[in-house]
């Protein structure tokens, strides 16, 4: 089993996670003033996912470490080439990102980064309102079906869709199809 996580603010009830089981997607969300951190590790121990792909910064940019050929401060060559915010803007986030993905990995469990914006772009949701209004989250969960060889209940808001694109670059991942950006040694993304 792999999972998909859209990681929001610690205890802002805005993480979501999304797994697919026996011809379902299924979600989980967090919930206001509960520690989304937490909600994740206790998730992930119950349920022991091979993969998680995770919406959120998971390294710094190789400045910090003393990289070879890295002199940016504020990027790393993957947000760069996917034109993402930059991890140190994130700050607090990214930082509770790479410790928890650091205790997951001390779990047995693979943590990957992913940028479901991207995906969203590379296929064309965004012709399709996505993240625009809400009323658009069901034509664009139905293009996202396509991409599924299961099926997606109705969701609610953007977290879960982003939860299921994160998924989704999972999938891709698993099947040897999806793209990455990035420098193994400073921090990858795949989409």
């Amino acid at each position: 089993m792999i999972a998909g996580i859209d990681y929001g603010a610690k205890l802002a009830g805005t993480t979501v996670i999304a797994c697919a089981q026996e011809g379902l997607l299924y979600f989980t969300s967090s919930v206001k003033g509960q520690d989304a951190d937490a909600f994740i590790t206790s998730w992930a121990l119950k349920h022991r996912p091979q993969k998680i792909f995770i919406d959120a910064p998971l390294s710094l940019p190789g400045k910090y470490c003393g990289l070879s050929g890295c002199e940016d401060y504020f990027y790393r060559l993957a947000d760069q080439q996917l034109h993402a915010m930059s991890p140190m803007f994130l700050g607090g986030l990214t930082a509770r990102a790479m410790q928890l993905a650091a205790q997951l990995r001390a779990e047995g469990i693979e943590v990957h980064e992913t940028y479901p914006a991207y995906l969203s772009k590379f296929l064309i949701l965004n012709e399709l309102g996505y993240k625009k209004e809400l009323s658009n989250i069901g034509v664009v969960v139905q293009a996202l079906a396509t991409q599924f060889s299961c099926a997606i209940p109705e969701l609610s808001d953007w977290h879960h869709v982003d939860a299921a694109l994160a998924l989704l670059s999972g999938s891709r991942y698993q099947q040897g199809i999806a793209h990455t950006f990035g420098r193994v040694e400073e921090g990858v993304i795949v989409v």
